[in-house]
């Protein structure tokens, strides 16, 4: 069993929420990137997802993509992501971490060989914003080697789209709360509610919300009714600026814990 379907497993059988924490891979500061990431697990996060930095961030509003800007500005590149997964693996063995990002930089790399170095650092998942369910093939090698390719799904995906991505879908689902990009303010909890739980009775995989999901109150209202909630623009922003090492673990714990704490004080089995 993969790290992430043993994650989700195990967060089943708890009948508890899982949390998952975005952050940009050497921002704000590239050296204390892996100290950021054990800080977000002591914190409560389940799995991280990780991006890498990208220059042209479709999928990604503002605050993310300055993140992206600020990390290639520093000369951060997806080699030294890996590393910096790497070296996490040498103290935490447990918690997945799925790379998000884009296709370039990957075929840039080579896909086999982005692959194996993925697999060899301890990634367990890829979510590629511009590689969909019709265009799997370029991703064969990602999935042979045993990298899980995360897919998305939003309320403008059709029935037929939606039955090829759950029948693909490895991991679990990502499910866009809303049409747009990420950090937007517009997210109607009622309308996600309606489509996550019909997208839940059909999925084969786990599935998590994200895309404007920005405090604990929005956290536990999703985790009403998903097996996972990721939060991303709204912790980036909060980490932006940090002055060093301390200053980041800080803020990034001050933040997670009281989303910890409100999926932790759901019901038992608030989604089952």
């Amino acid at each position: 069993m993969s790290r992430i379907s043993a994650r989700f497993a195990a967060l089943k059988a708890a009948r508890r929420p899982g949390l998952i924490p975005f952050v940009t891979a050497g921002d704000p500061l590239p050296g204390s990137t892996v100290a950021l990431m054990h800080a977000l697990v002591e914190a409560g996060a389940d799995l991280i997802e990780l991006g890498v930095p990208f220059s042209d961030p479709m999928a990604d509003g503002p605050v993310i993509q300055h993140a992206n800007e600020r990390a290639l500005a520093k000369g951060v590149g997806l080699g030294q992501v890996l590393g910096w997964v790497s070296e996490f693996r040498t103290r935490d063995t447990q918690t997945p971490v799925v790379l998000m990002g884009y296709l370039n930089p990957v075929e840039i790399r080579g896909v086999a060989r982005f692959a194996a170095e993925a697999v060899a650092a301890g990634v367990d998942g890829v979510l590629l914003v511009d590689c969909p369910v019709e265009e799997i093939a370029t991703a064969t090698p990602l999935r042979e080697a045993g990298l899980e390719q995360i897919f998305l799904a939003a309320p403008t995906t059709d029935a037929g789209r939606l039955e090829r991505i759950c029948a693909a879908a490895q991991g679990f689902l990502y499910y866009v709360s809303f049409a747009g990009i990420t950090g937007a303010a517009h997210l109607s909890t009622d309308a996600v509610r309606e489509r996550v739980t019909a997208l839940r009775a059909r999925a084969r995989t786990p599935v998590a919300v994200g895309f404007g999901v920005k405090d604990a109150a929005t956290a536990a209202t999703i985790a009403g009714f998903a097996d996972a909630v990721v939060i991303g623009s709204a912790l980036v922003d909060t980490l932006a600026g940090s002055a060093d090492a301390a200053e980041l673990v800080r803020r990034a714990q001050a933040f997670l814990a009281p989303i910890r704490a409100a999926l932790d004080a759901l019901p038992a089995g608030h989604a089952a």
